[in-house]
C-alpha cells in the first residue's frame, strides 16, 4: 500500500486554522471549512470536483478510506433527503391551507359578485398573504355600498382575478393580473395577489433547485462510483441494493440481474460457510474484522475471481444496511499459487532425477549378477533328467531371475535410459497388441468380474516414440485399473485427438499449445486420497504387497516414460469411485503413413467455394487452408475476431470455419455475434480443442452449424464443411 501523503506538505500550506492541519487521522475531502489552496471550501458535495482530481484524495484513498467515504456520503444524503422531505412536507402543509383560503375567498368574491354585502370570512391564518387577501374581501364587502357606481369595473376586476387565481391553482405560476384599475381596492388586491403567486413561484424555484443540485451531486457520487476500478456493492437483509459496473465484470452478471439477487449467489461454495458467518455476526451486533478475502463465483459457474474487500455499515434508504467495496487479487493469488506448484514440481522433478539415477547405476550392477541367475538354470535344467528332484528349485530360481530382470528393466526406464530409438508409432495398434497378449488374458482371469471397453479412435494422429516402453505403460496403467476393483466393475481404455489452445491444470499442467494424442484409462475402483495422488508417481510408493502384488515402480515407469516422450499426465479420483488417467502425447504431422479417410475424398471436393478460417495459432491456420485447398475450395485465413469481422465487411465468403477459444480480443461466440449483425445468415462451422461448450451452443443457437473437433484432419473437417455448404439458405 502506498505511503499516506499531507496535503500541507503537497502545497505547502500554513494554513493553521484549517481543521485537516497536520492531522493524521482526517480525511480532509470529508471535512467541513478545510482552506485548501488558501480557500475555505464546503462540504463533500461542494468540492467533490476539486478532491476527485486532487492526488492527495487519489493515493490516500485505500478500501478503508474508501469505505468511510461512500459512509460519509451517504449520511449526507440521507441528511439531505431528510431535509428536501421535511421542506416537502412544510410546502405540502402551506399548499394545503393555501388551497382551502382560496378557497373561502372565491366563495366570498362569487357571493360579493352577486351584490350580497354581508359577506365575512375569518381572517385567522398562519398564511400572511392569505390572511391579508380574506381581509381585502371583507373590506371589500363592507365598502360594496360605496362602489355601486364602479361595480362594473369592479366586477370585471374580481373576473380576472377570480381568472388568474384558478390558472395558479392549476399549476401556472406564470400567471399575474395584469390589468390597471382606479378602483384602489383591486389595486391592491392586484398587488397582494401577484405578491403571492410570485412568492409560491420563488419557493417552487428554489425546491426545484435543490431537487436538480441534489440530483447533480448524486450524479457526481455515482460517477466517481463507476470509475473506480474496485467493485462496490450495497446488502440489507442479505439481498443486492446497489452494485457499480467493476462489481458486474467481477461477477459476470449485468447490474439488472445482479440487484436483489441474495449476495450468498456470488460467493464461491469453498467459501461460502467463512462469508456468511461473518455476515451473521454482524448482524448480530458482534465484532468483526471489516477486511478479509474470499472467493467469488462467476456467472459461468467455473471461474473463481478472487477478492480483498472491505466491509461497513451505512444508512441507506431509511434503514441500516452493509456496504462494501473489493479489490479483484486473482493475478496476485494464481501467480503465489503456481509459484508453489512450480516449486512442487520442481521437487518432485530432482527427487525423481535423484532416485534415477540412483536406480541407473544400481540395475547395471544387478544385469551383470542376474545374467548368471538367469542363465545357468537353464543350463542345467536341459542336462537333469526329468524326474530329478532338483528340477523343481532350478526352476523356481529360473523364474525368479526372469522377475529380477523384469524389475531391473523398470528400473531402466525409471533412471530414463531406456528410449534410446523413437519411431512413428500409432497408439491405436499399441493398445491393441497389448489387448491381444497373454498377460492380458491372464490379468482378466484373475478378475473375472472386471468389465473391459477398448475405445480407439478411427481417425487418431500418430507420435514419436518407443513401442515397448509405450507398451509397458498401459500394461501398467491397465493392470492397476484391473486391481483396483477386486470385486467387479467397469475400466474403459479410450484414445482421442485433442487440440491443447489454452492451459490444462492437472498432475503436470499442460501448457505447450498444439495437437495431442490422448490416452485415458478409467476405472470405477476403490479411488485414490488426494495425499497418495501426490505420491503415487514415487518410486517404491505402493498399497500393494511388496513382491507379491508389486514392486513399487510400475506408476514411476509410467511418469518416466510419459516425460521422456514429451508429454504431460494428469489423475483425477474419488475415494470410492474410481480413478482416471489421462495422458497427454504430442501429435507429431510429419513422416506419417497416409491417412485412410472412411469417406472418399471426392464426397468432400468443393466447387471453388471461398471458406475463410479464423484462428490465433498459425499452425492451424496454415493445415486448415491447405486441407480446403487440397480439396478444392478457395481459403483463406485471419488470426483474430476482429480481423474476421473486417474481412467479412469487405469480402463476403461462402463459409466461415472459427476458432471458438482464441488468445487475446474476441472469442468464437463474440465473432461469429458481430458477423451476423453485418450478413445474417452466415455459414459457419465451429472447431475448438476442448469438448462442445455453452459457447459453442449458443452460437450454434445463433445460427452456427457443425462443431468440429481440433486437431484438424482431411476427413473431419472436409464432411463438415462440404455439409454445412449443402444446407439449404434460409429463406
Amino acid at each position: 500500500m502506498a505511503e499516506k501523503i499531507k496535503c500541507w506538505d503537497i502545497f505547502q500550506c500554513r494554513e493553521e486554522k484549517c481543521p485537516a492541519y497536520r492531522s493524521e487521522k482526517t480525511l480532509c475531502w470529508l471535512v467541513e471549512g478545510t482552506r485548501c489552496r488558501h480557500e475555505i471550501q464546503e462540504d463533500f458535495l461542494g468540492k467533490v470536483d476539486l478532491c476527485i482530481e486532487c492526488e492527495v484524495f487519489a493515493v490516500n484513498m485505500d478500501l478503508a478510506a474508501m469505505g468511510a467515504s461512500f459512509k460519509a456520503i451517504s449520511e449526507q444524503f440521507v441528511e439531505a433527503r431528510n431535509a428536501l422531505e421535511e421542506r416537502d412536507r412544510e410546502l405540502e402543509n402551506i399548499s394545503l391551507e393555501m388551497a382551502l383560503g382560496l378557497s373561502e375567498v372565491f366563495e366570498a368574491l362569487k357571493q360579493i359578485s352577486s351584490g350580497d354585502p354581508m359577506v365575512r370570512i375569518p381572517e385567522d391564518s398562519s398564511l400572511e398573504l392569505i390572511s391579508k387577501l380574506k381581509e381585502l374581501v371583507n373590506q371589500t364587502a363592507e365598502n360594496l355600498g360605496e362602489m355601486v357606481d364602479l361595480s362594473h369595473e369592479f366586477a370585471m376586476g374580481l373576473a380576472e382575478h377570480f381568472d388568474v387565481l384558478h390558472r395558479v391553482t392549476k399549476g401556472d405560476l406564470e400567471a399575474r393580473v395584469r390589468g390597471d384599475s382606479d378602483v384602489e381596492l383591486l389595486e391592491s388586491l392586484k398587488k397582494v395577489t401577484n405578491q403571492m403567486i410570485g412568492s409560491v413561484h420563488e419557493e417552487i424555484s428554489e425546491r426545484k433547485q435543490v431537487t436538480a443540485d441534489l440530483r447533480t451531486s448524486e450524479e457526481k457520487y455515482r460517477t466517481l462510483i463507476e470509475n473506480i476500478q474496485d467493485g462496490v456493492y450495497i446488502i440489507r437483509d442479505s439481498r443486492i441494493l446497489f452494485a457499480n459496473e467493476a462489481f458486474a465484470r467481477m461477477t459476470g452478471y449485468s447490474l439488472k440481474d445482479a440487484i436483489g439477487m441474495e449476495f450468498q449467489k456470488f460467493v464461491a461454495p469453498e467459501d461460502l460457510s467463512m462469508v456468511a458467518e461473518r455476515y451473521n455476526r454482524r448482524q448480530k451486533g458482534e465484532s468483526v474484522e471489516n477486511e478479509y478475502e474470499f472467493r467469488i463465483l462467476h456467472k459461468d459457474g467455473i471461474t473463481r475471481v478472487y477478492v480483498n474487500i472491505h466491509t461497513d455499515v451505512i444508512t441507506y434508504k431509511d434503514g441500516v444496511a452493509t456496504i462494501g467495496t473489493m479489490k479483484n487479487i486473482t493475478e496476485k493469488r494464481l501467480a503465489e499459487m503456481e509459484k508453489q506448484e512450480l516449486e512442487i514440481r520442481l521437487q518432485r522433478s530432482e527427487k525423481m532425477e535423484a532416485i534415477g539415477t540412483l536406480a541407473g547405476g544400481v540395475a547395471h550392477d544387478l544385469n551383470n549378477i542376474l545374467s548368471g541367475i538367469v542363465t545357468y538354470p537353464e543350463l542345467l535344467l536341459m542336462d537333469l533328467p526329468e524326474d530329478s528332484p532338483l528340477r523343481k528349485p532350478i526352476f523356481t530360481i529360473q523364474k525368479s531371475g526372469e522377475k529380477a530382470a523384469a524389475i531391473v528393466q523398470d528400473l531402466l526406464t525409471l533412471a530414463r535410459r531406456g528410449v534410446a530409438s523413437r519411431e512413428v508409432v500409432d497408439l491405436n495398434r499399441i493398445v491393441t497388441e497389448y489387448e491381444r497378449s497373454p498377460e492380458y488374458r491372464m490379468l482378466l482371469s484373475f478378475y473375472p468380474g472386471v468389465e473391459m471397453e477398448i475405445r480407439p479412435a478411427d481417425d487418431l494422429l500418430y507420435i514419436m516414440g518407443s513401442p515397448v516402453h509405450l507398451s509397458k505403460t498401459v500394461m501398467n496403467l491397465v493392470s492397476n485399473a484391473v486391481e483396483a476393483i477386486p470385486d467387479g466393475g467397469k475400466v474403459c481404455v479410450s484414445m482421442e485427438n485433442r487440440y491443447i489452445d489454452s492451459p490444462v491444470k492437472g498432475f503436470d499442467h499442460v501448457k505447450k499449445e498444439g495437437d495431442y494424442v490422448v490416452l485415458s484409462v478409467a476405472d470405477s475402483g476403490v479411488g485414490i486420497s488426494p495425499q497418495d495422488v501426490k505420491q503415487i508417481f514415487e518410486p517404491f510408493y505402493t498399497k500393494k504387497v511388496m513382491g507379491r502384488s508389486g514392486t513399487g515402480l510400475g506408476m514411476a515407469v509410467v511418469w518416466g516414460t510419459v516425460k521422456d516422450h514429451g508429454g504431460f499426465i494428469d489423475v483425477q479420483s474419488i475415494e470410492g469411485k474410481g480413478t482416471v488417467f489421462t495422458l497427454y502425447f504430442p501429435a507429431n504431422r510429419e513422416d506419417v503413413p497416409g491417412e485412410k479417410l472412411t469417406v472418399a475424398i471426392e464426397d468432400c471436393r468443393g466447387n471453388g467455394e471461398s471458406v475463410l478460417v479464423v484462428d490465433d495459432v498459425e499452425e492451424q491456420r496454415t493445415i486448415a487452408t491447405a486441407i480446403l485447398s487440397k480439396l478444392g475450395y478457395r481459403g483463406a485465413a485471419v488470426s483474430s475476431g476482429e480481423d474476421a469481422v473486417e474481412y467479412i465487411k469487405k469480402n463476403p465468403v461462402d463459409l466461415l470455419v472459427l476458432d471458438m477459444i482464441m488468445g487475446t480480443g474476441m472469442d468464437g461466440l463474440e465473432t461469429f455475434r458481430e458477423i451476423i449483425k453485418w450478413k445474417p445468415g452466415q455459414k459457419t462451422i465451429i472447431a475448438s480443442g476442448f469438448a462442445e461448450t455453452w459457447r459453442v451452443k449458443e452460437a450454434q443457437r445463433l445460427g452456427a452449424g457443425e462443431y468440429v473437433k481440433k486437431p484438424y484432419s482431411l476427413e473431419k473437417i472436409g464432411v463438415a464443411v462440404r455439409k454445412e455448404l449443402d444446407k439449404p439458405v434460409p429463406s
